[in-house]
């Protein structure tokens, strides 16, 4: 008997997921635990395993396709195998195929079908429209040789190289548009995990009332204790990082003013009773933040565990939902690069601040009457001016300040 490929959850709020990539085709012989395809969610990319041995018979999911869990994608079972996917499979609306109106939308009960081209609803995906849209095509003159006639991007790419030579494949009583002369470029899909964080920073910039205060923090004292804990730890792989020890201080600053640890839901505003400190985490293809939870009640060297195993899983790609959900404040760090001091993060909703930390730099310092050189790192608070005000943000900027100051005793105890 068929086994049924099912749309997983992945954690305890995912509803829905979007097939990004399949990576068997039909026909392939899997194995239980292959990686079949990836799918993508609110937060996070991921692969679907194989529920067993056999041969993937059927991908009825395309890429693309946003559905809710549960869902039927695939089936895998023995060569020959008959399945009745109409009778199993109950497939959502699909966003891989797009009805894009060439004329005015038409009224029920006077419907239109002008050999013109006008009122007509062309079929054609996503790439194929965004291309199009790039370079200034109309697309209803495009020849389509997808499913039913659906234009696709290589259908797109073929109708630019005939404009070029003047030998165009016409749609009937149609005629040609000017087009802009195309550029040369190498095109990266806006997809995965890609336009999950694209659409996330959208909706935080535009929701939010971004207000970014800089200061520059000496981190004599802290790099000295740093020094010191370091000193005692014989495995390379357990030292302390700068970052971990902020995420330490940053907890113990959020204690003495909470009203940084805000979110907006609704009418109300709610002060979080947990600091679960988010940790930005570059990879290639983006970013991730998983998250530490209860960040003020643990001891630096368990926090410094926990950190590099969430970093290690979130470059190896094995970051589970519920790693990457309930952040109350997050902190991310540039200073690593060597190169940037300031700069202004963008709030990781539904949370109202977040921390950017810049590199540690010699920097002249007015002390005692006397210049000298102390190490500086910037930090860049972005926070949302709907919850918090400049002053409660600029205090506790105070007070992170004298902690980071003077450590010993945030850090230690």
């Amino acid at each position: 008997m068929a086994i049924e490929i099912v749309m997983p959850k992945l954690g305890l709020t995912m509803t829905k997921g979007t097939v990004e990539k399949w990576l068997k085709k039909e026909g392939d012989l899997v194995q239980k635990g292959d990686s079949l395809l990836e799918i993508s969610t609110e937060k996070l990319t991921n692969t679907v395993e194989s529920p067993g041995d056999g041969i993937l018979l059927k991908i009825v999911a395309e890429e693309g396709a946003e559905l809710p869990i549960g869902t039927v994608l695939g089936f895998i079972g023995e060569a020959g195998e008959h399945i009745d996917v109409a009778g199993k499979v109950n497939m959502p609306k699909m966003n891989n195929s797009l009805e894009a109106s060439s004329g005015p939308e038409k009224q029920e009960g006077n419907e239109e079908n002008n050999d013109s081209g006008f009122g007509k609803k062309v079929k054609i995906s996503p790439a194929a429209l965004n291309l199009a849209r790039d370079l200034n095509i109309d697309y209803t003159l495009v020849v389509g040789t997808g499913p039913g006639g659906r234009i696709t991007r290589e259908d797109v790419k073929r109708y630019v190289e005939q404009m070029q030579t003047g030998k165009v494949e016409k749609q009937d009583n149609a005629t040609v548009s000017d087009i802009k002369a195309p550029v040369s470029f190498e095109e990266i899909p806006y997809a995965g995990l890609r336009k999950v964080i694209g659409e996330k920073m959208s909706r935080s910039w535009t929701l939010a009332a971004k207000v970014t205060a800089h200061v520059s923090a000496d981190v004599s004292k802290l790099l000295q204790l740093r020094t010191m804990i370091n000193e005692d730890l014989e495995n390379e792989e357990d030292r302390i990082s700068i970052t971990e020890m902020l995420v330490k201080l940053v907890a113990k600053a959020l204690e003495i003013k909470p009203m940084i640890n805000v979110s907006l839901e609704g009418d109300s505003i709610k002060v979080m009773k947990d600091i679960n400190i988010g940790v930005a985490v570059a990879l290639e293809n983006g970013l991730v933040v998983p998250v530490v939870r209860n960040a003020d009640k643990k001891g630096l060297y368990q926090l410094s565990k926990e950190v590099k195993e969430l970093v290690r899983k979130a470059r190896e790609g094995r970051l589970s939902l519920d790693e990457m959900s309930g952040g109350t404040f997050t902190i991310t760090n540039l200073g690593t690069y060597g190169s940037v001091d300031y700069f202004t993060p963008i709030i990781n909703q539904p949370e109202s601040a977040i921390l950017g930390i810049g590199r540690i730099a010699e920097a002249p310092m007015v002390i005692n009457g006397q210049i000298v050189a102390r190490p500086m790192m910037g930090l860049s608070l972005s926070f949302d001016h709907r919850l918090i005000d400049g002053a409660p943000a600029a205090e506790f900027m105070a007070v992170l300040l004298r902690i980071i100051a003077n450590p010993f005793r945030a850090i230690l105890r």
